[in-house]
């Protein structure tokens, strides 16, 4: 009962991060795991990057960076770890071996895939490449390691209008998230050719008869949501941009109501960054992210697995579109 109490009292910090998402009876249950995970990662030299939409036991509880796409591609370069465990989706793993081939990087489930990584191919690239010669690619990073190959340049979400305008080009072609292309185009003015079948399955659920809904509701709720929506939704919205983008304006601004339009675990996971702020709106879940748990984390520390492979060539090829996107950034 003594050596249980003081579990409890050394894993309190850790509980006081995530009391208002689990129970006590919640608690018991993760604790053994959390603390499992934290002492393999210091046995095996590992370190957990994980993405802003992973649940808030991952998130505060035993990663050791967080962030989007844009931050994890740029800690995978460099990390020290001779390990390095991506709690996110299948290309963000990827993309750590690409920045970093000489470590083993694991991902607790390859099924944790991404809607918009499955719509297009490397040979897809190639053929659009072929319809449209010299203009130049951008790839959004939420894509496989062969399409990166075939890119020029990599982006996110955060730094797309950046790169977009870096290229002094009046027209590209920027695949595969066809929203994310016309919401750049329409900031950009620059025409942005892109992939029709190439879309988030998250973030196109949302419409804007709920975003004008959700403003009739309350005049006052700031609305922020990310540009992988439908274009229509982002022009109702006060504010958009990446999930790093939308967590500096939430945690700058401290908003007394913000609806998030986006992946559910955001609002938990910085709400503790904004204690005076009402997270208000709709709840969309990434099936993908979610079979990232504290199990398979265990499971993939203990034995090692999944490991990530990739082959030389793409890496090498890969690795130049990402680096140009981290020099431009």
């Amino acid at each position: 009962m003594a050596e249980k109490l003081a579990t409890q009292i050394k894993s309190q910090y850790l509980y006081d991060k995530v009391k208002d998402v689990y129970s006590l009876d919640d608690w018991e249950y993760m604790e053994p795991l959390i603390a499992r995970i934290n002492q393999l990662k210091k046995e095996k030299n590992a370190v957990i990057l994980a993405h802003n939409y992973m649940t808030p036991d991952i998130y505060h509880c035993v990663s050791d960076i967080v962030g989007d796409s844009l931050a994890l591609a740029i800690e995978a370069k460099k990390v020290e770890s001779d390990i390095i465990v991506m709690a996110g989706v299948h290309f963000m793993a990827e993309t750590s071996k690409i920045l970093s081939p000489e470590k083993k990087v694991l991902i607790p489930d390859d099924k944790a895939g991404c809607s918009l990584a499955s719509s297009i191919t490397g040979a897809d690239v190639r053929k659009l490449k072929q319809l449209y010669p010299g203009r130049p690619v951008i790839t959004y990073v939420n894509t496989t390691a062969d399409v990166k190959a075939e890119t020029d340049i990599c982006c996110t979400s955060g730094n797309v209008e950046k790169i977009v305008r870096s290229l002094g080009v009046d027209e590209v072609i920027l695949i595969p998230d066809k929203y994310l292309a016309g919401n750049v185009e329409k900031a950009t003015g620059i025409r942005c050719i892109t992939w029709d079948d190439g879309s988030c399955e998250v973030h196109e659920l949302f419409t804007v008869d709920e975003m004008k809904t959700l403003r009739k509701s309350d005049p006052d709720l700031k609305i922020i949501a990310h540009p992988e929506c439908p274009k229509e939704v982002v022009a109702e919205a006060d504010f958009a941009g990446s999930t790093a983008g939308m967590i500096n304006y939430v945690v700058d601004n401290q908003p007394e109501k913000v609806a998030l339009i986006t992946e559910c675990s955001m609002s938990h996971n910085i709400a503790k960054q904004a204690p005076n702020t009402k997270f208000m709106g709709m709840c969309r879940m990434c099936p993908h992210m979610k079979k990232i748990t504290l199990e398979n984390i265990v499971k993939c520390l203990e034995q090692e697995t999944i490991e990530v492979y990739l082959d030389d060539e793409i890496i090498q090829k890969a690795y130049g579109s990402v680096q140009r996107m981290l020099e431009r950034s």
